[in-house]
């Protein structure tokens, strides 16, 4: 199969005349997108709120969500490491969301408080290998020449299995419990082990010694790669302006629209989701095509522009609106972190390792960027905290645009263009 004519499978998944449908591997990678994406929104804001109906504080809460994040960023470059080193990648997935299942149940049967940090750990931990064992098997998919593309479908089903999941646990936690929701979470997660079967036949093996695109290295010279660092840093900026947006939006609607602010709440989280469902293949084939420090800047240009309009803007309409431009930097990250850490480390041996530290640099964005924007809501008021985190995201986009060189290999790499297999599916 050529080239262009991978390109329009992937990208179209068989839509249209004249354009080979998917591969099964490219279909099972879809529906383990989408299953994941639905199991993951069961370990969101639902915990809170069934902590809370079970009676904890607002201080245990955040101690057990805490520990949670503390978990994850210690856990990444480990988890990264730990994946590089297993050959079947399909089997770090099924551990990932059978440990999924055995957090969701400890949650549901004994929410004490050493169950819920048992959990807590466990889920942050397999979060930490699910992603770059799903990121490595786009690669073995895809092939590098062609994965933007798959990146980008990625984020499509994973943003839709996002919404299906929001809607059927909020169902369940309207209409049934707070605590059906963690056994719905279990029971999602029985459907996401189909799709591994194809998966499981994909060889995950290095390149020979000696092939063209084998270029082993030391773990420290591929996580010393100076262009894995300054992309390190940009989205530790980025995330560090972005992470504590929508916390301070619910603030703000608390103290404007009372009781509706739950709805447009809601409306904040669902549509920038659609947005990541529509734009995310097209940014990948725009990253293909035009090279990676575009998408990035087209992504990373959307939070100054949505702080400075939060920090003037109070009432629903155009903060729902202006937050629309959320989905299009969720595309562009969702692409560009494990695409442009692929064309750095893919040849590396080290491609996860490289991958869990570029989501710990996130991680660290994360953490700080909530106590920074509190302490600033607090003591400046909150269109200055707004404005600080538009500064913050100025800050990301200058760096894109002064130091972060294009990373797009300018040749297909040889090899690279058809998934192996161990037997024919």
């Amino acid at each position: 199969m050529s080239t262009d004519d991978r390109v329009a499978g992937i990208g179209s998944a068989g839509k249209g005349r004249g354009r080979p449908a998917a591969t099964p591997a490219e279909r099972s990678l879809d529906w383990l997108n989408l299953f994941v994406g639905n199991i993951q929104t069961g370990f969101g804001p639902f915990i809170a709120v069934y902590l809370t109906t079970q009676g904890w504080t607002e201080t245990s809460i955040g101690l057990a969500l805490s520990l949670g994040t503390v978990a994850a960023m210690a856990s990444q470059i480990p988890a990264g490491a730990l994946v590089d080193a297993i050959r079947g990648k399909a089997w770090v997935v099924l551990l990932s969301i059978l440990a999924f299942s055995i957090s969701a149940l400890l949650f549901a049967v004994q929410p004490a408080p050493l169950a819920v940090y048992v959990a807590e750990i466990l889920h942050s931990f397999s979060s930490c290998t699910l992603g770059p064992a799903i990121a490595a098997i786009s690669l073995a998919v895809a092939g590098p020449s062609v994965l933007g593309l798959r990146f980008g479908r990625n984020a499509r089903f994973a943003a839709i299995g996002n919404g299906i999941g929001a809607v059927l646990m909020g169902a369940c936690g309207y209409y049934v419990s707070e605590r059906a929701v963690f056994f719905l979470t279990a029971a999602l997660t029985l459907p996401a082990l189909v799709p591994l079967l194809p998966l499981a036949r994909l060889d995950y093996s290095p390149p020979a010694a000696g092939a063209p695109q084998a270029e082993h290295a030391s773990p420290l010279r591929a996580l010393g790669d100076r262009r894995l660092l300054i992309f390190a840093c940009c989205v530790l900026l980025f995330t560090l302006g972005n992470a504590a947006m929508l916390p301070l939006i619910g603030n703000t609607l608390t103290k404007t629209v009372g009781s509706e602010a739950s709805l447009v709440i809601a409306a904040c989280i669902v549509v920038p989701q659609l947005i990541v469902a529509l734009a995310s293949p097209a940014i990948g084939r725009l990253a293909e095509a035009r090279g990676r420090r575009i998408v990035l800047l087209l992504g990373f240009l959307t939070l100054p522009i949505r702080g400075l309009v939060f920090a003037a803007a109070a009432s629903p309409v155009p903060l729902v609106l202006v937050q629309a431009l959320d989905g299009i930097a969720g595309a562009s990250l969702g692409v560009m972190v494990p695409l442009v850490t692929s064309d750095v480390a893919g040849r590396s041996g080290h491609y996860n390792l490289a991958l869990g530290f570029v989501g710990f640099a996130i991680g660290i964005g994360a953490t700080a960027s909530t106590t920074v924007a509190g302490w600033i809501g607090d003591r400046l008021g909150q269109p200055v905290a707004f404005a600080s985190l538009a500064v913050f995201g100025l800050a990301a986009t200058l760096l894109v645009l002064s130091a972060m060189p294009e990373t797009k290999p300018p040749h297909p790499r040889p090899g690279a263009m058809a998934p192996r297999r161990r037997r024919s599916e």
